[in-house]
């Protein structure tokens, strides 16, 4: 996967995680038109999702809105931050992102919820620190970029 070959504990993405990370913050990998992964079904976007919006919360910038919202906002601060990146209980990011979303997501990636939760509060604070290399967050096409690379 290039870029986020070392953003998550043993260094391996699966095919649904990358799916779920997408779904969070790349709108196009929601409609399963992703040049890097052409056999992924064909499904529409959720209502009021389109491909351009980055994904289900509003791309990465939605995704710590809501962590910081929660009041995990230290926590979200140190994975965009060049320090070491602190955990999130998998309860806790479930909260902050909603169980609709959470819903919406295993649904199309077949996971189950619980297991869901458990892979993306292990691999999203590698990711986004890996997607925030100098503390800044990068705009929607680079995001893109990341995840078709």
């Amino acid at each position: 996967m290039g870029l986020f070959d070392n953003a998550v504990p043993g260094g391996n993405i699966t095919k649904p995680l990358m799916v779920a990370l997408g779904a969070l913050l790349v709108g196009k990998m929601l409609s399963g038109r992703n040049a890097g992964q052409p056999d992924q079904q064909q499904s529409p976007a959720p209502s009021g999702t389109t491909p351009a919006d980055g994904g289900l919360l509003g791309g990465l910038g939605g995704l710590l809105g809501r962590l910081k919202e929660a009041g995990h906002g230290s926590v979200a601060d140190s994975w965009v931050g060049t320090g070491q990146n602190q955990p999130i209980n998998a309860n806790d990011l479930g909260s902050a992102i909603g169980p609709q979303v959470i819903r919406e997501i295993a649904q199309r990636t077949g996971m189950d919820e619980q297991e869901l939760l458990k892979q993306l509060s292990a691999a999203l604070p590698g990711i986004v620190d890996k997607l925030t290399p100098n503390g800044q967050l990068p705009q929607p096409h680079q995001v893109e970029s990341a995840f078709n690379s």
